[in-house]
């Protein structure tokens, strides 16, 4: 019905009743774009959307990097960075939370681990008294060397990570591998 009559008055107007005149029209507020040189204004897409998040290349949503892209991304590695991978093949990382400790050794080409040891296997819970002390960091570090001599591993270098300390249980798991016949290279900043 409203639409009835709203149709009726927009089409005669107001005062249509003078023999058909159309004196006044209503004004109905309809929001447009507008043109400025040749661009059009309005809205974004989207309040928060994937688009807002997205690089410069429309990859990566939800990533930020600092500083700009290079164009050559080999120009400014060193050579030792570029061939220390093939030189050094084997990583070792060792995690220690608070209820476990854990340890690997991986190659860096391929990245494939090749030994592996952790307190939360079964073989190694039941011989521990705590999975987390010290005397935990130095079985995972002498099953860590078993494991790599089995698999012809002899060498392997250790960086921490940013956040760890080269100090406590990381440096027992580290030094009984070491006691154990693997040569670990310790790189600290």
């Amino acid at each position: 019905m409203l639409k009835q009559v709203l149709g009726k008055v927009f089409n005669k107007g107001i005062g249509g009743a003078n023999g058909g005149e159309r004196i006044l029209r209503p004004f109905f507020y309809i929001p447009t774009r507008s043109l400025h040189q040749g661009q059009v204004h309005c809205a974004p897409r989207s309040f928060f959307g994937v688009e807002d998040f997205l690089d410069d290349d429309n990859s990566r949503p939800y990533t930020y990097q600092k500083g700009k892209k290079s164009k050559n991304p080999t120009k400014h590695i060193s050579f030792k960075n570029r061939t220390g991978a093939y030189m050094e093949p084997f990583t070792l990382d060792v995690f220690i939370s608070k209820r476990f400790v854990s340890a690997s050794l991986t190659h860096r080409v391929t990245s494939k681990q090749v030994a592996v040891a952790g307190t939360n296997s079964k073989d190694i819970k039941a011989a521990l008294k705590s999975r987390s002390d010290i005397p935990a960091c130095l079985a995972i570090g002498r099953i860590l060397a078993d494991r790599a001599r089995e698999a012809d591993v002899y060498t392997a270098s250790y960086t921490p990570r940013e956040r760890d300390k080269f100090e406590g249980k990381i440096r027992a798991v580290v030094q009984s591998i070491i006691d154990n016949g693997i040569d670990v290279k310790v790189y600290l900043d």
